[in-house]
């Protein structure tokens, strides 16, 4: 019988996954969207002394460069909204936002995605959301080192074990340990278990949440 961890240490296991999504969010903030307004910046001033030089013929040129830098941050933006918490798992619930994050990548990248998640809606909404979460990890982790040519999520109802979630892909290469502990925490803010099964074609992840897990 799996043992249920105390609020306290639910609560430690929860802020540890925040504080590690904030260091994460910030990095990427500051490496990206920030560099380039930063770039778009300079590249405005460039306009504007050229424009007063009369070479307005550079002028074009860098602002053309400075519309495209800005289209590639918003870009990036809107991708880190939809990635932390999409619209549509607010509004529809966890089958939806799966269904549109496989969409999205199955079709950028030509990979056949299977879901079936109909189990998971008897979730809460925050347990919706971290599942989300590991689930588009997996998902972009395989896109990196392959990408795969098949994705699968599959979450059955176990009875009184609760709820298991089974995550595959194709895709071939050596999966990072820092990816794996990213998931391991978001598993722990569900009070679930994760194990990782590496192979030369492909990956099977497989999270438990036990049933008082699933009845929060």
């Amino acid at each position: 019988m799996t043992e249920k961890p105390s609020p306290q240490d639910l609560t430690e296991q929860v802020l540890a996954a925040e504080q590690d999504e904030r260091r994460r969010i910030a990095l990427f903030l500051h490496d990206g969207p920030v560099q380039s307004l930063s770039g778009i910046a300079l590249m405005l001033d460039a306009v504007g002394h050229a424009v007063e030089e009369g070479n307005v013929d550079a002028a074009r040129t860098i602002l053309a460069d400075a519309l495209k830098r800005q289209r590639d941050a918003i870009r990036s933006l809107r991708d880190l909204s939809f990635n932390l918490e999409p619209v549509v798992l607010r509004d529809q619930g966890l089958g939806m936002a799966v269904h549109a994050l496989a969409q999205d990548r199955g079709i950028e990248y030509g990979i056949q995605v299977e879901i079936d998640v109909a189990a998971a809606e008897s979730l809460g909404e925050r347990s919706q959301a971290a599942l989300y979460q590991i689930v588009r990890e997996a998902f972009e982790g395989a896109i990196r080192r392959g990408p795969p040519q098949r994705f699968s999520v599959r979450v059955t109802d176990t009875g009184r074990d609760g709820l298991e979630a089974t995550i595959e892909d194709d895709a071939p290469g050596e999966r990072r340990k820092r990816s794996i502990e990213v998931l391991e925490e978001r598993a722990r803010t569900l009070g679930a278990a994760l194990s990782v099964e590496q192979r030369d074609d492909g990956t099977t992840m497989r999270l438990v949440l036990p049933s008082y897990a699933v009845s929060e």
